[in-house]
């Protein structure tokens, strides 16, 4: 299952999976150096930074904003 940060709380990483549900994941469970927006994938148990998923989710991001003022 993959992840979304939405939000990083005291101690919390309030995140969004893939079903638009919004969960709470302690931040001790989590890679160091995590931002809001980044993309994590769960692999047996573990989170991990999805560096692809992140920069993907940003570059379109990017997009929508450049379409939005031009």
């Amino acid at each position: 299952m993959k992840y979304i940060i939405d939000r990083l709380e005291e101690g919390i990483a309030v995140c969004e999976n893939e079903l638009k549900k919004l969960i709470s994941i302690p931040t001790d469970l989590l890679p160091d150096g995590l931002k809001e927006g980044d993309v994590l994938e769960e692999q047996e148990g573990r989170f991990l930074r999805d560096e692809q998923g992140t920069e993907a989710r940003r570059k379109e991001i990017r997009k929508k904003l450049m379409d939005l003022f031009d």
